[in-house]
């Protein structure tokens, strides 16, 4: 390897060969895939090696990718701790909207606090929905959320950069002695002439009440009238309890005494949560984020499909890139 090589070159190569995708590798490093490719093909003629074998269908690493890659992590750790050591100014804390402190939101936090160095500080925000955490975002108040980014206007997504997080089926929140609560399982159709609170009147979590109404619709199941916003996990137990509510919700979802969760089947339906930041944010937390959101997707199937009896709207699929 050249002693002169340029760390972008490798950076560039680091991410394809994690993704083994050029269009995500570029999306991760914040430049065009004709820019990202421009760079690999100056990597591999600098090195006099292919890196990696291109088709269609897959990119693979070549025997000379894979030897560099542990090469390129290592020259790469050493010239991010020579530029930590001499940077004038230590990271300011990144603020992080986690909804609530369970679920997927919560699990990439707490996987990404693993990752980075006590001196990088990822802070947890509590807002109740992606419409009111975005406009936050945007206005530089918070810098990540989670949730379904397809329900926002395209002005405010123009702002934005997302990375597809999970499909999380959803659920029904019942009182303990529903007709329905003694079932592991409840099908849509059982929940015909049904009234379910799902945060309508909330304009915080507009895009939840929005996924739900889409869900409803032709299945004979109503929303429950709007309800000023309920801020706060114990205060939420208290209004659901005290008024009755049965609730849409996920498969993670916070205990309420007295009632039970039950997953929604016949078909499966699936709240989209992206990761959503500012568009150009940067920062090592952020990256730790990503990487956590990756690990855990990978290891526990987030992205993956319940089967063939799925539901999902069709502007939902495509941005989280689901086909089938």
């Amino acid at each position: 390897m050249s002693y002169d090589t340029d760390p972008r070159l490798l950076r560039a190569f680091l991410a394809v060969a994690e993704e083994l995708h050029f269009t995500r590798a570029a999306a991760r490093l914040y430049v065009a895939q004709q820019a990202l490719s421009r760079d690999i093909r100056r990597l591999e003629r600098e090195l006099g090696a292919a890196l990696f074998v291109r088709t269609t269908r897959q990119v693979a690493l070549t025997a000379d990718g894979a030897r560099l890659l542990p090469l390129a992590r290592r020259v790469l750790a050493a010239h991010d701790e020579l530029a930590a050591t001499f940077r004038s100014a230590p990271e300011r804390p990144l603020l992080v909207d986690v909804g609530v402190p369970i679920g997927t939101a919560h699990g990439v936090l707490e996987a990404a606090r693993e990752r980075v160095p006590d001196s990088c500080e990822l802070v947890a925000r509590f807002h109740s929905g992606l419409t009111g955490a975005a406009a936050e975002v945007a206005a530089g108040r918070l810098d990540v959320s989670f949730g379904r980014i397809a329900a926002l206007p395209p002005a405010v997504r123009a702002g934005l950069e997302h990375q597809p997080v999970r499909l999380e089926p959803m659920a029904v929140l019942l009182r303990e002695d529903h007709p329905l609560a003694a079932r592991p399982a409840v099908a849509l159709a059982e929940l015909a002439g049904e009234t379910l609170y799902a945060a309508a009147g909330n304009p915080q979590t507009a895009e939840w009440t929005d996924l739900a109404e889409r869900l409803f619709t032709g299945r004979g199941i109503a929303t429950a009238e709007p309800f000023p916003e309920i801020e706060g996990s114990q205060e939420f137990v208290r209004m659901v309890r005290k008024r009755g509510w049965s609730v849409l919700a996920s498969v993670e979802f916070i205990e309420v005494p007295g009632m039970v969760l039950r997953p929604l089947v016949d078909p499966v339906p699936l709240s989209p949560v992206s990761m959503v930041w500012r568009r150009g944010l940067r920062h090592p937390g952020l990256d730790a984020l990503r990487a956590a959101a990756r690990e855990l997707a990978e290891q526990q199937d987030w992205l993956a499909l319940p089967g063939s009896d799925w539901w999902l709207p069709e502007g939902d699929a495509r941005v989280m890139g689901v086909r089938g």
